[in-house]
């Protein structure tokens, strides 16, 4: 089964996030791209920590993947963004999954140890990608979109992490 939460350390003391959390910081706008944020989240600190909770703002992140969502989510979990840490790098795309997939790739490092995740195939719509990148789309075209965001949102959390991510050879 899929976590509620996800924990981690301010000098020693436990945070711990919701989904909801993520979301009402983010603003609702992404909530595919906060969901995919805590999926990653959800398997990747356990695997930095050790099974323990990792010091937030020693958590480092490379991804491809460049939606606010996601960004968001991270930085209320980490404060990656604010200081630094958080980076956006187009040559962590895998071209050879396609374009749907190419950019759901994801890089954590922590204390020395690191993590590379990739979303695994179904879980991202051609349908969504093609709809958020379009330029000039149609009220009735927003509306999808908006519907899709959701569901993919909603698909991703009822899902255990391992399920929607693995872990990627570098």
């Amino acid at each position: 089964m899929s976590q509620t939460q996800l924990s981690v350390l301010e000098n020693g003391k436990e945070l711990t996030y919701t989904f909801a959390d993520l979301m009402h910081y983010h603003g609702f706008g992404f909530p595919g791209g906060v969901a995919h944020a805590f999926k990653v989240m959800e398997m990747a600190l356990p695997l930095l920590g050790d099974g323990a909770p990792c010091e937030r703002r020693e958590i480092e992140i490379r991804t491809a993947f460049r939606g606010p969502g996601a960004r968001d989510a991270f930085e209320m979990v980490t404060r990656s963004l604010t200081e630094g840490r958080y980076v956006v790098d187009p040559a962590l795309e895998r071209p050879e999954r396609g374009e749907t997939l190419m950019r759901y790739v994801f890089h954590l490092t922590y204390r020395g140890r690191s993590v590379r995740l990739q979303i695994r195939e179904g879980h991202v719509r051609d349908e969504f990608i093609a709809l958020g990148r379009k330029s000039d789309r149609t009220p009735e075209e927003d509306t999808r979109l908006t519907w899709l965001k959701q569901e993919m949102s909603e698909r991703l959390l009822s899902l255990p992490a391992s399920e929607v991510y693995m872990v990627a050879e570098d």
